[in-house]
């Protein structure tokens, strides 16, 4: 009997091509409902309860009930790291499920990966914080300096309810479009929550494309220089 892992059970679950789907669409961060995640794979509801019920058992999924309807999110920050970490590896070696299309610039340039930024402007947010030591980078280890939690606090961020949790603060999370890092952790998505806060940047629609406005954009692009 082999021991250790077993990560074929795991490869099993998200190797389906439904279950794939769902859980991509589970990458924007939202909670859905299972009729929302069998339209995004194509299969019927029925089908969509029974793939998501092997994800809830695998640890992948969990739901959330509100009164007499269910909605299904990834697990944790880890389940979508998995994920996001298996697109970068996929769009690496070339498979890819279409050609890239109008949508595809946006999505590249900025989006949601479960809850922080991701794209060309998270992976820039990431490099301008540790040119200026706001972030030290040992690796994939990434830790907040004293210089960073003087600048961060100056920009109106409670630094204090995110440490001491299960996430990490900082935490690398390999970006599958630019195949480089992002910054993920309860930093990450409190500077999401930030822009978003502040009207810099808003959700595009039901996708997981991140639009800055016009003034954002140049708030960011000089709060963020390369």
């Amino acid at each position: 009997m082999k021991e250790g892992p077993d990560i074929a059970r795991i490869g099993m679950l998200i190797g389906d091509p439904a279950r794939a789907n769902m859980l991509s669409a589970l990458m924007g961060g939202q909670a859905l409902t299972a009729t929302e995640l069998a339209q995004a794979a194509g299969v019927t509801v029925q089908t969509a309860s029974s793939h998501l019920s092997k994800l809830e058992a695998g640890g992948l999924i969990g739901q959330r009930k509100q009164g007499r309807h269910r909605y299904f999110a990834l697990a944790d920050a880890a389940a979508a790291a998995l994920l996001e970490s298996l697109m970068g590896f996929a769009a690496s070696r070339g498979h890819l499920r279409h050609q890239p299309g109008p949508k595809d610039p946006a999505l590249r340039k900025a989006r949601i990966c479960y809850d922080h930024l991701a794209g060309d402007y998270g992976v820039r947010m990431l490099d301008s914080f540790v040119a200026r030591e706001v972030i030290a980078c040992d690796g994939d280890a990434l830790s907040l300096t004293d210089q960073g939690r003087s600048e961060l606090e100056s920009l109106g961020l409670d630094l204090a309810p995110l440490v001491g949790g299960r996430r990490p603060l900082c935490k690398s999370c390999l970006d599958w479009s630019e195949r480089r890092s992002h910054l993920a952790g309860t930093l990450g998505k409190a500077l999401l929550q930030h822009f978003t806060a502040k009207g810099w940047a808003r959700r595009h629609g039901d996708s997981r494309v991140v639009v800055f406005s016009p003034e954002g954009e140049r708030q960011f692009l000089a709060l963020f220089p390369v």
